[in-house]
């Protein structure tokens, strides 16, 4: 069969580009009337009108009149910890079990397949007692420990399959040039594994930046709170103010879309490096 054989007809053409845009618009509204609201007077927030006045006062009373900037310091300082290990042990732990055999490795293999599998409902209660014990609660270390064991499994499993793209000659030339393990890792591997750091970078700040479940538990007063904990300040049972919140959650997906920005180059590449083999 030939490639002209095998073109579309006018027909199916037209409806997978209407169902792309279909897609596309049901994909765009969310964060696009997140956006519009957060300018609207807190009178016309369920307006469904497009903005008449703009305004700028829902930002101002977030920055001004909340502990938002204090939200964004605990969030940041997390964040920043747990993306930086996370990296290093994702990346270390995928290095390690692409290039040696040692007892016990398939086991471990398992092990982080296994704590996938478990939904964060299951785990809040063993690991708030677990904070509760050790005295953790209400202190970044929960945070970054709970976000961790989140992250570094699946990160490594994505490493892995990296790691195993890259020739095993690269590594023996290390070690005839006289590197041990690690400085063959950090010297020779880890610049050519730039890809699958990137997007390992990427997946543990958002599953940082963006989660709320652990954050609620574990930390208690607004001092305390994170970006995406301190946003159910501004709708509860008691208030309703959607104009701020709306506003808060712009500002918040700002890093978010810059750190995006700087990963998107090489999400498909990390995402699918373990598709093939060299």
């Amino acid at each position: 069969m030939t490639m002209r054989d095998q073109r579309r007809s006018p027909l199916a053409s037209v409806g997978l580009h209407a169902t792309l845009i279909v897609a596309s618009a049901v994909a765009v509204f969310p964060p696009l009337w997140l956006l519009v609201t957060s300018f609207k007077p807190k009178s016309e927030a369920f307006s469904t009108d497009v903005v008449k006045s703009p305004t700028l006062d829902n930002y101002h009373h977030v920055l001004a009149d909340t502990k938002f900037l204090t939200w964004f310091g605990n969030s940041l300082f997390v964040v920043l910890i747990t993306t930086l290990l996370g990296v290093f042990v994702a990346a270390t732990t995928g290095y390690a079990v692409s290039r040696f055999r040692f007892p016990g490795m398939r086991p471990l293999m398992w092990l982080l397949l296994i704590t996938q599998m478990f939904p964060v409902a299951i785990l809040i209660v063993p690991l708030y007692n677990i904070m509760s014990t050790l005295g953790w609660l209400n202190q970044p270390i929960a945070l970054i420990v709970t976000y961790l064991t989140v992250a570094v499994p699946f990160c490594a499993w994505m490493m892995k399959g990296f790691f195993d793209t890259i020739p095993v000659e690269i590594d023996e030339s290390g070690r005839v040039d006289g590197l041990n393990p690690f400085g063959t890792f950090w010297r020779l591997v880890v610049p050519l594994a730039k890809p699958g750091l990137a997007v390992t970078a990427f997946y543990t700040f958002i599953t940082a930046w963006a989660e709320v479940a652990y954050a609620s538990a574990f930390m208690t007063g607004e001092e305390n709170l994170t970006l995406s904990a301190g946003l159910q300040t501004f709708v509860n049972q008691y208030t309703s103010d959607w104009g701020s919140m709306t506003a808060a959650a712009v500002l918040i997906a700002i890093p978010a879309t810059l750190v995006f920005s700087w990963a998107q180059r090489h999400l498909v590449a990390g995402l699918t490096a373990g598709a093939t083999k060299s």
